[in-house]
């Protein structure tokens, strides 16, 4: 049994509430059953209870054990001062407030349904994919999609706040912070640590003081990647490392460990190499990436703006001193929708709430709900379950539940979980 149980049928009230009575024998009356906390604190704040002839308002604490308020140091904590009412499985002891005062504690092991706790048991307990695989294409389609709406809210501001960490260290640098997770999405899932840190390395600062030469750019990134360590027996290499080799020197640069990236099970078209290419010639074609990105109504605006046109050496590599084939090798159109759905969406989401602009937080939503759907092994996974993604707006949603909800057996928390246990 977790205390998620005791969380779920408090707040729906789905527990025996004939003749409720403190252990100490005072009746109980819940009035407002107080709004569940996910943060620091007790588990509902704002309650309403009246308790004998007294009404309380304030907080509600939840355990499976009585003991376990002392076991996790509440007494301790002024933050647990206004707790009105105590409710546990089991009072295997009476639990205090720091001033002395016993706490009324509610004991549930006979009010929480027997069926509810072992349907509860059995989810939690399943090892499917995931624990409602059997019953969920049998919740209302209603239910499914509303929940799916929220979370693909919810992943955007997920993401969001990553960026809002990171644009308060830039100090509200827009350009600089977009520039960075940009940097990162060009790694892909493989490689996006080390293209973070390369962008850290080599801030789009410095860039711009060479934005007039392709080359000086792609001395300053390569360089900054470690990938120059060479030797290397064509030109452009060995030219790239003797630029690199004075611009380091001039602005004290430090580069990464070359170990830091991933070749090994890559196709080529996605080898750090190229990529890191395809990110400099993005940036020396366009200036204030950031505010073009912004301004753009369509996926085919955003596609446009992503339109690279690589130097000639790369039309005939993949990676340094080694040939291919000549090909164009500009982003594909998948790559590009990656990176609107994983940097340029919650961009735009973010973008919306600082500046209390509405329109940015709606083209977000839209602008997902316009790109097809991604396709990756999660995805076709739901699709055999019965949950087919009709756009990019809902794979977001999939993702978010499967990696947040089911993974994590929250499943008390979720809109398809809780119509399970309904059943």
């Amino acid at each position: 049994m977790k205390e998620d149980l005791l969380h779920y049928a408090w707040r729906l009230r789905r527990f025996g509430r004939d003749a409720l009575q403190t252990t100490t024998g005072e009746p109980i009356e819940i009035l407002h059953t107080g709004t569940y906390n996910t943060h620091a604190g007790p588990d509902f704040l704002n309650a309403r209870i009246r308790i004998g002839d007294t009404l309380w308002a304030g907080n509600v604490e939840m355990h499976l054990k009585a003991s376990d308020w002392l076991q996790h140091g509440h007494q301790e904590d002024r933050a647990y001062d206004n707790v009105i009412l105590h409710v546990v499985m089991e009072e295997d002891t009476p639990v205090h407030h720091a001033r002395g005062e016993r706490i009324p504690c509610l004991e549930m092991k006979k009010r929480i349904p027997k069926k509810l706790a072992a349907h509860y048991l059995r989810l939690l307990n399943n090892e499917n994919w995931i624990a409602c695989e059997s019953q969920f294409a049998k919740v209302s389609e209603l239910t499914r999609c509303l929940w799916l709406e929220r979370l693909a809210a919810e992943r955007l501001e997920a993401k969001s706040l990553a960026i809002a960490q990171q644009l308060e260290e830039n100090k509200e640098d827009w350009e600089e912070t977009f520039y960075r997770f940009l940097a990162r999405s060009f790694g892909a899932r493989v490689n996006a640590e080390p293209f973070m840190m390369l962008a850290q390395r080599c801030p789009l600062l410095l860039l711009r003081k060479h934005r007039h030469s392709l080359f000086q750019m792609e001395a300053l990134l390569f360089g900054q990647s470690g990938l120059l360590t060479g030797p290397f027996e064509e030109d452009y290499p060995q030219q790239l490392q003797k630029e690199y080799q004075f611009l380091r020197r001039k602005y004290k640069l430090q580069p990464l460990p070359p170990q830091s990236w991933k070749f090994l099970r890559l196709r080529p078209a996605n080898f750090p190499t190229l990529r890191i290419a395809q990110l400099c010639t993005l940036l020396f074609q366009t200036d204030n990436l950031f505010s073009k990105v912004m301004a753009a109504l369509s996926m085919t605006e955003v596609e446009n703006i992503f339109e690279v046109k690589l130097s000639n050496y790369w039309w005939t590599h993949y990676t340094f001193d080694k040939a291919s084939e000549k090909k164009r090798k500009a982003l594909g159109r998948e790559a590009i929708h990656l990176i609107f759905i994983n940097t340029i969406a919650p961009f735009l989401f973010l973008y919306g709430q600082r500046k209390g602009e509405e329109k940015y937080q709606e083209r977000a939503l839209e602008m997902l709900e316009a790109t097809r759907p991604e396709a990756n092994a999660i995805i076709r996974r739901w699709k055999a379950i019965g949950a087919t993604a009709e756009s990019a707006f809902q794979t977001q949603a999939l993702l978010q539940l499967k990696n947040e909800y089911c993974d994590k057996k929250r499943c008390l928390e979720c809109a398809v979980g809780n119509a399970v246990l309904r059943d």
